[in-house]
């Protein structure tokens, strides 16, 4: 478990998020909430910031037209917003994300679809090169509001002991 909030001084805390490397335990697993409901407006305003033009994003007409009938969410979009809801609890205290693998899109994401996710730790080991840090790998998914799993990914991150993160200097 993580400390919720940080003590500053009597009767003041801040609240804290994401996890010192002690706090990881192979096996482990986090669930992430609240859900996130993705709407249309969502889905174009992605499609277009990325310059994503593929008309099963944002043209009704053409994606009714298609197998699913239906406007398809960009696929980085439902990656995204599963990376986010991971943040707080997984990665807000770690230093770096060493790399990503096994990216896989499972099932088709709609406008209207609600999101939920949620991480098990892999493996965990202390860095060889870095001896405040230790090395978290982490495997997300991300499920519809069905429970029908439509993303997962493998990440790994390099997060902090306890008293070598950022949220630990003595002044933030």
């Amino acid at each position: 478990m993580r400390d919720a909030v940080k003590t500053l001084a009597q009767q003041r805390y801040r609240e804290t998020f994401g996890r010192y490397y002690e706090e990881f335990a192979i096996g482990d697993l986090y669930e992430h909430r609240p859900g996130r409901t993705i709407s249309e407006t969502d889905n174009t305003w992605f499609s277009l910031l990325t310059m994503n033009t593929h008309p099963l994003h944002f043209d009704r007409e053409y994606a009714a037209h298609s197998e699913f009938g239906q406007l398809l969410v960009a696929s980085p979009l439902t990656l995204s917003i599963v990376v986010g809801m991971s943040v707080s609890d997984v990665s807000q205290k770690a230093k770096a994300n060493l790399g990503w693998k096994e990216i896989r899109l499972t099932a088709p994401v709609f406008c209207g679809d609600t999101l939920y996710a949620e991480t098990e730790v892999l493996e965990k080991r202390e860095s060889a090169s870095r001896p405040g840090d230790g090395i978290v790998t982490v495997k997300t998914t991300g499920r519809n509001q069905d429970g029908k799993a439509v993303c997962d990914f493998v990440r790994s991150m390099l997060v902090p002991k306890r008293g070598h993160g950022v949220d630990d200097a003595a002044n933030y």
